[in-house]
């Protein structure tokens, strides 16, 4: 097909103001240790950032009027965990209506809609630090563009950009065919959106031109509008195929292994897919996620996983992104993030009382946290593989010794040059509605976390952190705890050996505790600490943490009205934390 000229408005380029620049919290530069004790690789594992390497991430926008059609979200992992025989029974009281949408487990943010500004700008901050460059949204049934969606979205990350979230942009998968829905929903999209200049710096641009997967065969040349559209994006029309490669210029989105390789005109490979798991079977070929031996989790080409907690290790997840680095293609196109639900089938692909794309824990393929025993493992696993492909920063390494007057004023910190930035506007409270008209809300969020700065001497390590607004009481429950990591190898809660904070504070000193196992902790020093404003600074003696002279490396983590009862889902959950999540900040020290 031969594309009219280019009607695209230039990609646009961040100016050394945008805040997504000048306030780049460096997040491939961030530890975690997840729930398996698997920890990220760093600069020195990865090498540094690669140009010209891009990840794609399927992202669905539908859980908008559907969530409002459900008396009551229903649990596929619960029923059949409880109930093994009501798999493939098509009449057990517990299985919602046919054809309604049935959850394969509880989300972490519940049974969310995706007009959920609360849960929406968790997922810009969680998709920005795993270093996703796009969410590709699932538009692939009739004519649907879950506008209620999208618009939402789009306005909660642009706000969230101008806040410094280096967020995932934009783009849209099609129907996989040419023909009526396609050309509809190309047209809705370019009036509604790119004809408009909507968003513009949340488009994601391919080939000098915005990405759109859709097949553009059926539109009308000669049609004002179609002919704009046709000059306007950079089409790579979707592939359904899970083995072949289809026609020259499609992209896949999900495949099994070893996975199609899209390529350039010159052979070069330019796409491939990475999948957590696959609806297919080898002797069904495509197959319900309930039907007999089918890819999921724990599937490999050379077999089953069967290790203990094989459903966290994602088998199938790590063949398929072992491949898609050796393949090193410009772009890796990874399924999914939040899908959550399917329908309930009759017969589908001869598979009674079917869930076609999503079933239960081992047979899904969604990435999001859950609130069942998959928790965050599959995040954290994706973050390690997008920083094998992409590279990585190494931290800020301080070279010199400065010491801090804990206690005399903040004016000692002015001649620290690095700091470590957080993401300030995202204390909102919450209070939406999801799926069954659940009613979510959370009013946590106190002290929001905006920056963050270390030094050191021979004697002390000094923290500080700035909050966006004046810090609350320190009678607050919770109240600005930071967690430190030694890594001194003795375990401790989710990889920190030392909090600050977790007792309620005195005027003018903290109390430092060591963890004993867990989420159990026993006196280990008093520390100084000051707040003045919106900044807080506390000095740790080097000898409380076991740190002597020399060089040294240490994980750092603030958090505010979260961590009620230890529970590490609660960095995700309460309050506020810098970094989100497990993640760490990490400071080096070759004094």
């Amino acid at each position: 097909m031969i594309f009219p000229p280019n009607t695209a408005p230039p990609e646009p380029v961040p100016a050394p103001d945008d805040p997504v620049v000048w306030r780049d919290a460096m997040p491939d530069t961030y530890a975690a240790t997840d729930a398996l004790g698997r920890t990220l690789p760093g600069c020195g594992e990865t090498g540094p950032p690669r140009a010209g390497r891009y990840v794609g991430l399927f992202y669905w926008t539908w859980h908008t009027a559907q969530a409002r059609g459900v008396r009551t979200p229903v649990n596929v992992t619960r029923i059949v965990e409880r109930y093994p025989e009501a798999s493939h029974d098509l009449n057990f009281p517990l299985w919602g209506p046919l054809f309604s949408p049935h959850h394969w487990n509880e989300p972490l943010f519940g049974y969310y809609d995706t007009d959920d500004r609360w849960v929406l700008r968790r997922h810009a901050e969680m998709l920005a630090n795993a270093g996703v460059d796009v969410i590709i949204f699932d538009n692939t049934n009739g004519t649907m563009t879950w506008k209620e969606s999208y618009d939402v979205l789009f306005e909660v990350f642009a706000q969230a950009r101008a806040q410094g979230v280096k967020t995932p942009k934009i783009a849209f998968l099609l129907p996989f065919s040419a023909g009526d829905n396609t050309n509809a929903q190309l047209r809705l999209l370019y009036g509604d959106i790119y004809s408009k200049n909507r968003y513009q710096n949340l488009w994601f641009y391919w080939k000098g031109k915005p990405l759109i997967m859709a097949h553009p065969d059926k539109l009308d040349v000669t049609d004002p509008v179609d002919r704009a559209i046709l000059g306007f994006f950079t089409f790579r029309p979707g592939n359904p195929d899970y083995k072949a490669a289809g026609k020259k210029g499609e992209w896949g989105w999900l495949s099994v292994y070893p996975q199609v390789v899209y390529r350039n005109r010159d052979g070069s490979p330019e796409q491939t897919t990475v999948g957590v798991a696959q609806n297919y079977s080898a002797e069904a070929g495509l197959t319900a996620m309930n039907g007999e031996n089918v890819f999921g989790r724990t599937y490999t080409s050379k077999g089953y996983d069967t290790r203990e907690n094989a459903a966290l290790l994602g088998a199938n997840f790590a063949e398929q992104f072992e491949y898609a680095l050796k393949v090193d293609p410009e772009f890796i196109f990874i399924t999914g993030f939040n899908e959550w639900v399917a329908g309930r089938f009759d017969t589908w692909q001869g598979v009674t009382n079917a869930f076609p794309d999503e079933y239960n824990d081992v047979f899904s393929r969604d990435i999001e946290p859950s609130k069942g025993a998959l928790s965050d493992c599959y995040y954290y696993q994706m973050a390690s593989f997008i920083r094998r492909y992409k590279g990585a920063r190494p931290p800020w390494t301080d070279n010199a010794a400065r010491s801090i007057r804990v206690g005399s004023g903040f004016a000692d910190w002015a001649a620290v040059p690095h700091t470590y930035y957080a993401y300030p506007g995202n204390t909102f409270a919450r209070d939406d509605t999801g799926y069954g008209g659940i009613r979510y809300t959370d009013d946590s969020g106190r002290n929001d976390i905006a920056a963050a700065k270390v030094a050191s001497d021979a004697v002390n390590i000094y923290f500080m952190v700035e909050c966006a607004g004046d810090i609350s009481p320190r009678t607050d429950e919770r109240w600005m705890r930071l967690l430190l990591d030694t890594r001194s190898g003795e375990g401790g809660f989710c990889g920190f050996d030392y909090i600050v904070n977790r007792v309620a504070p005195g005027a003018s000193t903290a109390v430092l505790e060591r963890s004993a196992g867990g989420w159990n902790w026993e006196p280990a020093a008093q520390v100084r600490y000051e707040v003045e404003g919106n900044r807080l600074q506390i000095a740790v003696p080097k000898a409380a943490l076991g740190i002597g002279g020399g060089p040294f490396t240490l994980r750092f983590k603030w958090s505010d009205n979260t961590l009620a009862a230890g529970d590490a889902m609660d960095f995700y959950l309460r309050g506020d934390t810098a970094p989100l999540g497990r993640f760490t900040y990490v400071y080096v020290s070759t004094q």
